[in-house]
This record gives structure tokens, C-alpha cells and sequence, in this order.
């Protein structure tokens, strides 16, 4: 399969096209085999991919729960994330989600942009790898077909401690250095943790009901992959899990948050400036403090949020869920996750999150 392909999982041939390698339903490694590969250094974690397996239906009615509670706020973050979008630059804009937490938001942004903006809005949704970048082919696929450099924006659903908007920035660098373009790296977000996205809708906490499920909020996508399979011309890589399509919920979570988005826009109140700042400092003071009191040396084994302590009990060995308080519905599905697989529980009102999730080191597991 060349770089050239692209598909759009199971949304409409309208909303998107992931520029990502179709893998075959193969090579799956265990979790823990994972984890044990990815810490010993032996394996980066973009070259393994451990098989993602249907949620219970107790844990699909807390995705619905989430979404009847906090679907209108998404939504709603969504259209202020939209204006910010077309405040930026006049004419046609190029969204550039990062697979796969930023796809859904991607797909709804178009329908904005174009519906309450105005606005000829094209999707693509793309691989970006820790300590890899982002996928170069799949930027120049999308500058070959005639997308201007300034219509690029990139797009993601959250940002945990700022790791992929950093490498998303020094990536940028080098590919407009190598291209002689000048994309801006700025990374547009739902909710900016870390504070180290450009703009943002919200610098909260908050449960964004698509990060509690996997493919069947993303398209039937999987994480992306980047291993031996992948040669130098091709897209980073996916498995596509159609086998998964009558429980999919990917197109109509975007549908109802378009109908939410666009049922408050007559009325929207406009974006109001978060403060990156403190959120940044925020970040780095927890990270400080936690590495020290849980004897922690890897600050990747520190996951802070909802969105990124649910993908550690979804696809990584826990080592410990922190909440601030345990009876909150944003962490329902947490507590679910955590009662499944046997990860131990500690509460702590002072967290400045709803949630933070540890990785168990290897080397104690």
C-alpha cells in the first residue's frame, strides 16, 4: 500500500480521511509483554500494539451517561474551538487531527466550520509518535494536494503533560526546515492541561466522553503504529477494526455533538482567554511532586487527567489510579477500569486533577 492511500474508517467519506497504512489483523503483543518490551528499552511503544477488545455494557452505559452529562459541554468547547479556528486566517482551512484522540474532535470542527463558519474546510487525520514526530509523508500528501501551508491547522482532544504538542512543535521545525514551508506548529485543543497548546477551549479537567473508549469512538481505528512494517514511503500504520462495526458508536457521537454545537451557536458566547500559564506551572509542580513522593524516574509513567489516566487501564499495566474524589461521575468508568482489572485505588482531595494514573515499572512487575 503506498503513502498515497487513505480511507475514512467508519465516519462519512465527507468527514475525514486518516492517511494512516491498513496492517492486517496480526502481530499483536500482550499488555504486559508490552510494557515489559517498552521500559526494558528493547521496543518503542509505537512498534507494539496489544489487541483492543469490545467494552462490557456496563461499561458502554457509563459512556452514555458521560455522554448525556457532559455531550453539551464538548459540544460547546467545539464551536468555541471552531471560532478560534476561523479567527485565525481567512479562507479555506486544512484541519490536521492527531489519530486517534483528535479525529472525533476533528470531524465535528469540520461540520462547524463549514455550517456556522462559513468557511470550505477539508479533514485529514494523521500519526504522530513520542520521540518519532509526525508523520512527514502524510504532511507532504496533504501539501501535494493543494492545501496551502497557512490553511494547516492541527488539531488534538486534550493535552496531558504537553508531551505531544512539544513534539509536535520540534517536528514541525524540522519539516519546514527540510520543505521551505512554514506551517504553524500551534496545536488547537478541547481542554489544554498542560497549557502548552496555542489555543484552547478550556484549561478544565473534564470528561470528554470520546476519551473513555477506543476505536469505537475513533473511526474503528486503532493507535497508530510505527514498526518494520511501515517502509519509508508509507503513512505510519493502523489496524482498522471492522469486526467491531455493530457496536461502533463513532459517527453518531459526532452527529450529536453537531446537533449540541449547532443548537447553542445562535447564542454562543465567545471564547474566553485560559490561562496557559498556570496551567503549565500547575503541570510541572505535580509532575515534580508526584515522581518524588511515588519514586517515580520516568516521568512517562505519570499520566495526569481523565483522557490519559482511562488510556493507561485501557492499554497499559497500572501501577496506581489517583482520584480527588471518588464519587464524582467523571470517574465512574475509572472506577469500573480499576475494579476490572485489579488496580489499586488511592484518593487524594489535594490532586489538581480528577484524575492521574501511574504505570508500573517493569522492573517491579
Amino acid at each position: 500500500m503506498s503513502a498515497s492511500s487513505s480511507f475514512a474508517g467508519s465516519y462519512l467519506d465527507s468527514d475525514v480521511r486518516f492517511l494512516l497504512k491498513r496492517l492486517p489483523l496480526a502481530d499483536f503483543v500482550d499488555v504486559r509483554e508490552k510494557e515489559a518490551l517498552i521500559q526494558s528499552g528493547r521496543r518503542h511503544y509505537s512498534e507494539l500494539l496489544s489487541p483492543e477488545r469490545l467494552p462490557s455494557g456496563r461499561y458502554l452505559a457509563l459512556f452514555d451517561a458521560a455522554c448525556r452529562s457532559n455531550g453539551e459541554r464538548m459540544a460547546r468547547d467545539c464551536l468555541r474551538l471552531a471560532g478560534l479556528i476561523a479567527a485565525r486566517r481567512g479562507g479555506a482551512v486544512t484541519l490536521v487531527s492527531l489519530a486517534r484522540g483528535g479525529t472525533p474532535v476533528g470531524v465535528v470542527l469540520k461540520r462547524l466550520l463549514e455550517q456556522v463558519h462559513g468557511r470550505a474546510t477539508v479533514h485529514y487525520s494523521v500519526s504522530i509518535v513520542r520521540d518519532r514526530g509526525i508523520d512527514a509523508n502524510a504532511l507532504r500528501h496533504i501539501l501535494a494536494q493543494g492545501h496551502s501551508p497557512e490553511s494547516i491547522v492541527f488539531v488534538d482532544g486534550w493535552t496531558g503533560k504537553g508531551v505531544i504538542a512539544r513534539e509536535l512543535a520540534s517536528s514541525i521545525v524540522r519539516f519546514n526546515a527540510q520543505h521551505g514551508v512554514a506551517l504553524d506548529a500551534g496545536l488547537y485543543v478541547l481542554s489544554d492541561l498542560a497549557g502548552a497548546a496555542a489555543r484552547a477551549a478550556s484549561c478544565d479537567d473534564y470528561l470528554i466522553p470520546s476519551s473513555i473508549l477506543n476505536a469505537t469512538v475513533s473511526g474503528l481505528v486503532s493507535r497508530s503504529v510505527l514498526n518494520e512494517s511501515i517502509g519509508p514511503a508509507d503513512f505510519h500504520g493502523c489496524v482498522l477494526y471492522d469486526s467491531f462495526a455493530a457496536e461502533d458508536r463513532s459517527r453518531s457521537f459526532v452527529d450529536a455533538l453537531e446537533q449540541f454545537a449547532l443548537a447553542q451557536a445562535s447564542h454562543a458566547e465567545q471564547a474566553q482567554s485560559v490561562d496557559a500559564a498556570a496551567a503549565a506551572a500547575r503541570s510541572r509542580a505535580y509532575i515534580e511532586a508526584a515522581q518524588e513522593r511515588y519514586g517515580i524516574g520516568d516521568v512517562n509513567l505519570i499520566k495526569p487527567g481523565i483522557g490519559e489516566a482511562t488510556r493507561v487501564l485501557l492499554r497499559r499495566v497500572p501501577r496506581l489510579l489517583l482520584l480527588r474524589d471518588p464519587d464524582h461521575p467523571a470517574v465512574a468508568h475509572l472506577r469500573l477500569l480499576a475494579i476490572e482489572k485489579n488496580v489499586p485505588v488511592e484518593v487524594d482531595p489535594a490532586l489538581p486533577y480528577q484524575a492521574v494514573s501511574l504505570i508500573r515499572s517493569a522492573s517491579d512487575a
